[in-house]
């Protein structure tokens, strides 16, 4: 059987490894971009992905790259803690929750997928411009440098390509550009003094502003790279939209001084790290409505091609290498490729709807927005304002949402399906047209 992956982003990459561990050979991953992304942004990896990534014999590789995630304390803009709660390992969970750079997670999928399956598994610079299921095999026709193009004839498809899936316009056509709330998001890292244990991840906010620190990296005498996300609305960002200028990065460190300038983060000094950062990125903040189906013939959606989310509770790249493993599972266990995209669709569909949904709430960090709401000038004690439970009920909720509850990461069975080998083709890539 052969597959045919569109975009090699984590959710593209751990899938081919997953196909991989689960018995098959025949994979290529096709990238859009000539190279990967060397972008070092942060990312939070949750233990039920984390499971996944060590079931497929990556833990070790990443323990190099990560910092193991000991503690999410949210709080209010003064920095006075709302809510606290250990994370993986001290949490009880058998896997860590781990913080790590974008690029570092792509670097250890990437370099595996090659080692399983050779280096023309990886096909980069090869952007999807055409689609046709209606045959019994699919047809994936990708533009290469040079106006040159290939089609590819596949089994099946699974289309990982992100928020601005070509294979998701090709299936919903009239679904037009991502939904955005208003928001814009800037993103940066420095280097910083590590803070409060050192593995912990903060959370601030008001009812609209949100500001995420946590360190992605340790160096040495102490120090640690902090990746750092704060989020306002675009009115007040006001003319800062507009191209990009050499003086651009001054102009959104003002803005976010403006806005944040007063805030006071537990143990680190904002403005310094806010200076200290070399590059400043902004985007806005987007998610896609959630579909009725993800499966069409030989194709499927997985990561954000499938459910696209707002960035609450650490769930994009999470639930990405989630999908990769159950779709992986069914593939494996039903001897027909169109039943197991079925089963995996749902599967997978149901829950991913309802985090979307969530996440428009901002998850757990919505209790922020509530003890704003209703300390709008601030508190002494946050029991003067939540009940002790109530707090816990909010996070257990969200916990269980996502399918990251402690029970259900621990105690639930392996998705690793043991199969024979069987013999690959080579990677041909396609016919020249």
């Amino acid at each position: 059987m052969r597959f045919t992956l569109v975009g090699a982003g984590i959710g593209g990459l751990a899938t081919a490894i997953s196909l991989h561990e689960a018995g098959f050979e025949d994979v290529t991953v096709f990238e859009a971009a000539p190279r990967p992304s060397e972008l070092g942004f942060g990312l939070n990896i949750l233990p039920n992905a984390v499971r996944e990534l060590a079931e497929l014999g990556l833990l070790d590789a990443l323990r190099q790259q990560a910092v193991q995630t000991r503690e999410l304390l949210l709080c209010s803009p003064q920095g006075r803690l709302v809510w606290r709660e250990d994370r993986g390992l001290s949490a009880g969970y058998e896997w860590p929750q781990i913080s790590v750079s974008r690029a570092r997670l792509v670097a250890v999928l990437a370099a595996d997928v090659r080692r399983r399956l050779g280096d023309g598994a990886i096909v980069t610079g090869a952007r999807l411009v055409g689609l046709d299921d209606a045959g019994s095999r699919t047809r994936g026709v990708f533009a290469h440098a040079g106006g040159v193009r290939r089609t590819v004839e596949t089994d099946v498809l699974v289309a990982a390509d992100g928020i601005h899936s070509a294979v998701r316009a090709a299936l919903y056509p009239a679904e037009g550009p991502p939904r955005t709330n208003g928001m814009t998001l800037y993103r940066g890292t420095a280097w910083g003094e590590s803070f409060l244990t050192g593995r912990s991840m903060v959370v601030l906010g008001d009812a609209r502003r949100r500001l995420v620190l946590y360190p992605i990296d340790h160096g040495a005498k102490g120090s640690c790279l902090i990746n750092w996300v704060a989020a306002f609305p675009e009115s007040a960002a006001g003319a800062l939209h507009r191209p990009p200028a050499p003086e651009g990065d001054s102009g959104m460190r003002e803005a976010l001084l403006g806005e944040f300038g007063s805030w006071s983060p537990p143990g680190l000094d904002l403005a310094r790290l806010i200076g200290d950062t070399e590059r400043i990125h902004m985007y806005p903040m987007i998610d896609r409505d959630p579909v009725a189906r993800w499966t069409f013939g030989g194709v499927t959606l997985l990561g954000d091609a499938a459910h696209a989310m707002y960035p609450a509770g650490s769930n994009g790249a999470t639930q990405a290498i989630v999908d990769a493993r159950v779709l992986a599972w069914h593939l494996a266990s039903h001897p027909d490729a169109g039943d197991a995209l079925h089963a995996y669709e749902a599967d997978r569909l149901p829950p991913m709807t309802k985090l979307q949904r969530s996440n428009r709430s901002m998850g757990p960090e919505r209790v922020l927005t509530l003890a704003h709401q209703r300390a709008p000038g601030g508190f002494e004690q946050i029991g003067d304002v939540f009940s002790g439970e109530e707090l816990a009920e909010i996070s257990r909720s969200y916990a269980a949402t996502g399918q990251f509850d402690q029970d259900g990461v621990n105690l639930r069975p392996t998705l690793t399906v043991r199969r024979p080998r069987r013999t690959a083709m080579p990677h041909d890539n396609g016919r020249a047209e």
